[in-house]
């Protein structure tokens, strides 16, 4: 395939969008030459401005669904200004292929999934289990494969954001502001996708209060605007054993988040977006698994410690448990702690 003006529609959640970037990075190693551009809904957008893969970033603003029709004519006509010759579809949904369409690129490559194998050129059937690594991002990297991009799917061991010590030293500019002083420890209690995936929040407050008694450090909570109830909650219970804890929730953008999080000594998540930034930005990041797949949606950063309770039911993968949440009730505040304290060591 010769392409010199190529778009990427990026995925549309802050982790799958940190597990597209071994994708991103193999199209600028085939095409060394070529204008490449990141299509990207508003809220993951700034995870790819510092990508030196990319040298454009377009933002998508119009809204999902059926509701916006004027919104995505107005981006289909703009990409259709531009002149691509090539659009790469990594999401799987009808109206990121449709709004491609629109835009009359000749050549758009995607997965055939939900309907959308005519708004295609090159549809590729999706892999089926077993046929790649169980990895998200492999599911990306495979697309390219079957599209005959890549000749065969490269090893990911890590996944690193670009420029992570400019983002690290612009967050301890941040914390400064904020009259954090040494250490902080970022904490992500919430996670999208329903209550499953979410360790019980009083926990997450006894580990970060372990590992900050033994560090001396101070604890930022980070979350969405739906979530600054719940990271209130982590806060205070931290506040009550002595230690400072801000909640940051709903008061950063993810530009802002990114900067912050490169800042943190540690991290202790959920399975979440956040958790896959932290990881990516080189942070050593403890994540609490339970319903979810970690060899699936699991972090690629160098250092990184998982905490799970292998049970028979899990990963079951369900938004709500429909028992008693064994696998993460069982999970201790301790445990978490320890593995945070030995990854520190």
């Amino acid at each position: 395939m010769k392409a010199g003006r190529i778009l990427v529609r990026a995925p549309n959640w802050v982790g799958d969008a940190v597990m597209s970037l071994p994708a991103l990075r193999a199209i600028r190693a085939v095409f060394p030459q070529a204008h490449l551009a990141v299509l990207a809904r508003p809220w993951v957008a700034e995870l790819y401005r510092r990508e030196r893969a990319a040298d454009e970033l377009i933002l998508d603003g119009a809204r999902a669904g059926a509701r916006d029709w004027a919104g995505k004519w107005r981006t289909a006509r703009e990409l259709g200004r531009r002149g691509f010759d090539c659009a790469i579809i990594l999401p799987n949904s009808f109206e990121s292929a449709l709004v491609v369409r629109l835009a009359g690129i000749r050549r758009r490559i995607g997965y055939r999934r939900d309907g959308r194998g005519p708004l295609l050129t090159h549809g590729m059937p999706p892999p089926q289990r077993g046929e790649i690594p169980a990895h998200e991002a492999y599911y990306y990297l495979e697309l390219l494969r079957r599209a005959g991009i890549l000749d065969s799917l490269p090893e990911v061991e890590t996944i690193e954001l670009d420029q992570a010590a400019d983002a690290r030293r612009a967050g301890r500019e941040r914390f400064a502001a904020l009259e954090l002083e040494g250490e902080v420890i970022g904490v992500s209690p919430g996670a999208a996708f329903g209550p499953a995936k979410r360790w019980l929040p009083e926990r997450f407050a006894e580990a970060a209060g372990i590992v900050a008694g033994e560090r001396g450090a101070a604890i930022a909570l980070f979350g969405s605007t739906a979530e600054r109830e719940l990271c209130e909650q982590v806060a205070g219970s931290i506040r009550s054993m002595g230690r400072r804890a801000l909640n940051l929730a709903g008061q950063t953008t993810l530009g802002e988040f990114i900067e912050l999080a490169a800042a943190c000594a540690l991290f202790l998540t959920n399975d979440s977006g956040a958790m896959h930034v932290a990881s990516a930005l080189g942070v050593p990041t403890v994540a609490v698994f339970g319903p979810t797949d970690p060899w699936a949606t699991g972090p690629k950063g160098p250092c990184v410690r998982l905490v799970r309770e292998p049970l028979d039911c899990s990963p079951c993968k369900l938004r709500v448990c429909p028992i008693d949440h064994r696998c993460m009730r069982r999970i201790s505040a301790e445990a978490v702690a320890r593995a945070a304290l030995e990854l520190l060591a």
